[in-house]
């Protein structure tokens, strides 16, 4: 299956939204369940030890909340990835026609 002008086209939107996303946030807090469940995930050792406790509160109590600070680069690179793309596409001839 090729991929066609549309789908190059809104793949490099996205990643250019993404990267721009990226570069006005400094940071990401995940919530206490989602850092369980990608501690569950990667096998970190916490969770296994979490796996044997008794009651929800002290599993959430033993996951604080998990600060995610993506590098400067990333937010520059989905940009210019994202940019070329959707240059590509639209360089291309239209579907159909």
């Amino acid at each position: 299956m090729d991929i066609n002008r549309n789908q190059w086209f809104m793949v490099g939107l996205v990643l250019l939204l993404l990267g721009a996303e990226l570069r006005m946030v400094e940071s990401f807090v995940l919530t206490p369940q989602c850092t369980k469940f990608l501690a569950e995930r990667s096998g970190h050792p916490m969770a296994a030890a979490s796996q044997t406790a008794e009651s929800v509160v002290q599993s959430e109590m033993a996951f604080p909340s998990k600060t995610v600070r993506p590098p400067e680069s990333f937010g520059w690179a989905l940009l210019s990835i994202g940019s070329v793309l959707v240059l590509h596409a639209l360089s291309m001839k239209k579907p159909g026609g």
